[in-house]
């Protein structure tokens, strides 16, 4: 899809995390891949103020992952991952991700996934962002 201002895409983000269902056996992940500054935090923020989530959510990039507590029936906990600065995979494992793997009740979203690809599920949803121009992103799904 593309999106050609903030307010599509933030719309789309929206549709995106209401159209969400909950897994039976573990978390339900979205890894996000794309440049720098091709709107996966951006994405990350709509879905999760779509979700019920009311305080201001940036991007942990310094702290790796962040927790929101939701009161959505779906989902209890929303994980915000950035893995942008991890070294390899081993460095999200050591700060016991498979825990929040393990839990249907979580829904992670984890950014710079690609750097961490061997810990995600094989068929969690792929958003891939790019730059179509100065002022417009395409985002395409890949389940």
């Amino acid at each position: 899809m593309g999106v050609h201002n903030l307010e599509e895409f933030q719309k789309a983000a929206i549709n995106f995390a209401l159209g969400l269902k909950p897994l039976p056996d573990r978390a339900t992940v979205v890894g996000l891949y794309g440049d720098l500054g091709a709107g996966k935090t951006t994405f990350v923020q709509a879905a999760a103020k779509a979700l019920g989530v009311t305080e201001t959510l940036n991007s942990p990039t310094f702290l790796i992952f962040k927790t929101y507590q939701l009161k959505a029936k779906s989902y209890k906990l929303l994980v915000h991952v950035d893995a942008y600065r991890l070294k390899n995979s081993t460095e999200l494992a050591q700060l016991r991700f498979a825990e929040l793997l393990a839990d249907p009740y979580n829904l992670i979203f984890v950014e710079w996934a690609n750097k961490v690809a061997d810990l995600l599920p094989p068929n969690h949803a792929k958003l891939f962002f790019a730059f179509a121009d100065i002022n417009s992103r395409s985002v395409t799904l890949y389940r």
